[in-house]
């Protein structure tokens, strides 16, 4: 199982995933070309993506997703409720899937298991992926406002999880953002901060995590040093020593292998936890 992140952020987001002969892509942020582009960064042809899996319908998620549904014909899957929030970007030509949240779907050899979320969207959810074949499991959780119960229990086990570390609080109480903005970024509807990012990091700590990416860090009220601070150090704290690394804006991580990652990091996080 492979995952890279495209580019993560308030400019737009997209996750690609590969499992066995299928190949997702979790959010379509950015432009038709530019997803293209960045998927040909990391040897993916556009034409190969199996599905777009849409989490919730703000513009940095789905900006991309109707042109390139059109274009390559590639199926795109999303609650309907978010559908219906998506009326001004798909024009008919695509194929549309409907899931509901709770309920596992596949792809190929990929199993998408959608859970609620608390952010300020119509239907909003992470996803964990499951590669059929191997029983690998990845787990996406951006756009988080807080952590609940259900959240935890659908990110429990997962070898690699990408995790939202938007803003630094200090950055975000001194920008040049309105009121209003600050408090609905800080808001339990809004999204996680460092600080929370790490708190909830060390929750989903197990024998198994073998790697984290940070994601959706804010241009304007987070550092990526920052983030890798103040997360990095609560986990090394807590006894963990895996994979940690940084989403950019710009461009996409190196694709990363989560079999390799649980090799390589496995004899370690054992001995420790």
């Amino acid at each position: 199982m492979n995952v890279s992140v495209l580019g993560s952020g308030s400019s737009g987001n997209s996750i690609f995933v590969r499992a066995g002969n299928t190949r997702i892509l979790i959010d379509a942020g950015f432009s038709g070309r530019a997803i293209a582009e960045r998927l040909g960064r990391i040897g993916v042809g556009a034409e190969e993506i199996d599905a777009i899996v849409v989490t919730h319908e703000h513009s940095d998620h789905t900006g991309g997703v109707g042109v390139y549904a059109r274009r390559h014909g590639t199926p795109v899957y999303m609650t309907e409720r978010t559908r219906a929030a998506c009326s001004n970007i798909l024009r008919g030509g695509e194929t549309v899937r409907p899931y509901d949240p709770g309920r596992a779907f596949h792809v190929g050899d990929v199993r998408v298991e959608p859970f609620l979320t608390v952010h300020d969207a119509v239907d909003p959810v992470g996803v964990a992926v499951v590669d059929e074949c191997t029983g690998l499991r990845l787990g996406v959780a951006t756009d988080l406002g807080r952590p609940t119960a259900q959240i935890r229990h659908a990110l429990s086990g997962c070898d690699v999880l990408v995790l939202e570390a938007n803003h630094d609080e200090v950055l975000l109480h001194s920008s040049h953002y309105p009121i209003s903005v600050k408090r609905r970024i800080a808001s339990s509807h809004g999204h996680l901060s460092n600080q929370a990012a790490a708190r909830f990091a060390v929750e989903l700590m197990h024998p198994r995590l073998a790697g984290i990416v940070l994601a959706h860090l804010s241009n304007e009220c987070n550092r990526a040093e920052l983030a890798l601070e103040v997360v990095g150090s609560a986990l090394e704290r807590a006894g963990w020593s895996g994979h940690l690394e940084v989403a950019r804006q710009d461009e996409p991580t190196a694709l990363l292998d989560i079999e390799e990652l649980r090799y390589r990091n496995g004899p370690a996080q054992l001995s420790l936890l």
